[in-house]
């Protein structure tokens, strides 16, 4: 205690000092904070379909240390937003969706079953309109899903076995490694939501690509004049998540891995279903009664 006693108090102004540079730290990462939450979404457009509200980093950090020494708290980064299960889907059909996970087995376990069924009743539905043709396959994506994680699935419906199973990349304007925003505002670079149809392929700037016409409007109608299309992506190789621990992210086109996109390619066809995942999708493909009807009628055909 005698030598705590000894210590000369601290000058006044060393104090002062201390406080002015504080304030400015703060005020300087309030700003860079700020700045980056600005510069990681889309413009500003219609269209747009935000996802659910979503902490800042300042409010995550804030809640972190008052929670701390309660319970831990999941990264912000790595929680999925809870899917609603659909209301009129009949026991019938549910009963078939769940069947087929079970058969889809381990690869297909990190596909949840309310993402799965939403996907085959969009699938039935569009069969049954006559705006997909190629039967019996279904691509579905969960865009909600980190970039990290493979997340596109090739299902056969009618064996239950996964074809193929990859990472996709999702558009820039929709976020880094989490896609938190969609939208099918032209040359705003975000992902856009809903079920598309795959078109015809062709040789690009990224070799051999498949279009696809979006089959929600006003939710990704925009696709053929975005130039969405499925390519292949250096920024999507096992190298690259290797090295970053994410995939790289495109201008909205669902961007594929350079040793399967052919494949993907091949398998999914042309007039075949391509099912984008993600928070606020809403589709009048939706509809479990006429969905139902499909199935009794022709089978995952």
């Amino acid at each position: 205690m005698r030598i705590l006693a000894t210590i000369p108090p601290l000058p006044m102004s060393f104090l002062k000092l201390s406080a002015r540079s504080c304030r400015r730290y703060s005020s300087l990462l309030g700003l860079a904070l700020g700045l980056s939450g600005a510069l990681s979404g889309c413009q500003s457009a219609g269209g747009e379909v935000p996802a659910r509200s979503i902490p800042s980093v300042r409010a995550a950090a804030t809640d972190s240390v008052s929670l701390a020494a309660a319970t831990p708290v999941m990264p912000d980064s790595l929680a999925l937003t809870p899917v609603a299960s659909l209301e009129n889907v009949p026991t019938q059909l549910h009963a078939a969706v769940a069947e087929l996970h079970r058969q889809l087995g381990p690869e297909a376990a990190a596909l949840r079953p309310e993402v799965l069924e939403r996907a085959c009743v969009g699938y039935l539905n569009l069969r049954q309109a006559g705006r997909i043709i190629h039967p019996g396959v279904l691509a579905v994506a969960d865009m909600d899903m980190p970039s990290s994680e493979p997340r596109l699935w090739v299902l056969d419906l009618r064996t239950g076995i996964v074809l193929h199973r990859s990472p996709v990349a999702h558009g820039r304007g929709s976020g880094q490694l989490r896609a938190r925003r969609f939208s099918n505002t032209i040359k705003s670079a975000c992902t856009a939501l809903g079920f598309y149809r795959t078109q015809d392929t062709y040789q690009g700037k990224h070799g051999l690509s498949r279009r696809l016409r979006g089959l929600d409007a006003g939710q990704n109608d925009n696709a053929l004049r975005r130039y969405v299309v499925l390519h292949s992506a250096d920024y999507v190789s096992r190298a690259y998540l290797q090295r970053h621990g994410q995939t790289g992210n495109s201008r909205g086109c669902p961007a594929l891995p350079p040793d399967q996109y052919r494949a993907i390619i091949s398998a999914v066809g042309e007039g075949g279903c391509l099912y984008l995942s993600g928070p606020g999708l809403e589709s009048k493909w939706l509809d479990g009664a006429g969905a139902a009807r499909q199935l009794a009628a022709q089978g995952w055909r």
